[in-house]
């Protein structure tokens, strides 16, 4: 019996400098919307209070959804390989000192977009939460077999949502999501 060929990915291959590059646009460019957001709406934020308590929180709030994320690519094969593809897009280029501004960029730009300003202006509340969890979920779409990715950012959103409602501290999921996405980008690379 034959495996079924795995369909490749519907992007080419980028460099390491096209990574790297993508990713400062694109922290850019959600740190500006973020800014237009805040001037057009006046809104205020939720507070940023870097406090050992927050940081506390937020190293395992990061644990819990990297754990989470081990199992759930354990147990959905469809998640499974469509991790493996967006990450291999995006880790393989990268050398072990660019695992930081993985961490840094997103987590900061995604956080302060998502969960500062987007729960900001519709409030601390689960249809809020779950809107911005949704955007979150597509933010991180490459190609149509993305699905389950698409799907588990939605639920890491979900997390990170949930740790602002908890503690209405911004650093929380800052720190969950900068721990989440180094310690995966290490893990991956490690992996391979």
């Amino acid at each position: 019996m034959t495996k079924p060929l795995r369909k490749e990915p519907d992007i080419e291959p980028l460099t390491r400098f096209e990574i790297l590059g993508y990713m400062a646009i694109t922290a850019v460019i959600l740190l500006v919307v973020s800014k237009i957001w805040i001037h057009f709406r006046s809104i205020s934020l939720i507070p940023l209070d870097l406090t050992l308590k927050a940081l506390g929180i937020g190293l395992g709030v990061g644990l819990i959804i990297t754990v989470t994320s081990s199992i759930v690519y354990r147990v959905w094969p469809a998640y499974r390989q469509s991790a493996d593809q967006y990450l291999a897009m995006v880790l393989s280029p990268l050398e072990w000192p660019d695992l930081m501004w993985l961490a840094l960029l997103p987590g900061l730009s995604e956080e302060l977009l998502f969960r500062g300003v987007f729960l900001s202006d519709f409030g601390l509340s689960w249809p809020a939460i779950i809107g911005s969890s949704a955007f979150f979920g597509v933010l991180h779409y490459s190609g149509k077999e993305q699905w389950p990715y698409v799907i588990w950012a939605s639920v890491v959103g979900l997390f990170l949502g949930y740790s602002v409602l908890v503690t209405g501290n911004l650093f929380v999921p800052i720190v969950a999501h900068v721990l989440t996405n180094f310690i995966s980008g290490l893990v991956w690379k490690r992996g391979r």
